[in-house]
C-alpha cells in the first residue's frame, strides 16, 4: 500500500470521505482549503484522510475514511499515522482531530495513535448537521476533541 498527496488534476474520492462526514458541503469546504492524502493498493483508492491548518503551528486531521469492504485491516492506523509524521514533516507542534460521541472504533484508534482527550463540543452534529446521525445504535450529538503534540 502506498500513501500519497492528491494531485490537484485529481478529483477528491468524495464517496469516501462521505463515509466520514456526511454532509457533502461541509468536505467540499475543508477539501479546497487543506491537503488531500490517499492510500492506494494495487492502484485503486482503498483510503483517503485530510490534513487542514487551522492556526500557527497547529493542523487538524479532519477526515479518516477507509474502504468499508477493506476495514479492519490496520488501513486507518496506517492513514493516522502518515498524517502524523507529514504533519512533523511540515513542521506543525501540534495535531488535532475530532470525532462523534459514537465513534468507539474511531477514539480506540486516535488514543492508540498517541491523541489524548482535550475537550467535547456540546452538540456539534446538532447544530451542524441536518439529520439525526446515529453510529453503534448511539446518537451521535457531541465532537470529542483529541490532540498531540509534535514536537516531543
Amino acid at each position: 500500500m502506498e500513501i500519497r498527496k492528491l494531485n490537484k488534476e485529481e478529483k477528491p474520492p468524495m464517496e469516501l470521505l462521505l463515509l466520514a462526514d456526511p454532509s457533502q458541503q461541509i468536505v467540499e469546504d475543508y477539501i479546497n482549503r487543506g491537503d488531500c492524502f490517499v492510500a492506494e493498493c494495487k492502484q485503486k483508492i482503498v483510503g483517503v484522510y485530510v490534513l487542514l491548518p487551522t492556526r500557527p503551528e497547529t493542523v487538524e486531521l479532519v477526515n479518516v475514511a477507509v474502504l468499508e469492504k477493506q476495514q479492519g485491516r490496520g488501513i486507518g492506523k496506517q492513514l493516522v499515522l502518515n498524517a502524523i509524521t507529514v504533519a512533523k514533516a511540515k513542521g506543525y507542534k501540534k495535531i488535532e482531530i475530532g470525532t462523534g460521541n459514537s465513534s468507539i472504533g474511531q477514539l480506540s484508534l486516535y488514543q492508540k495513535c498517541g491523541f489524548r482527550i482535550i475537550g467535547v463540543d456540546i452538540d456539534f452534529f446538532v447544530k451542524h448537521y441536518p439529520g439525526k446521525i446515529f453510529e453503534n445504535g448511539i446518537h451521535c450529538r457531541d465532537m470529542i476533541r483529541l490532540s498531540q503534540d509534535l514536537d516531543r
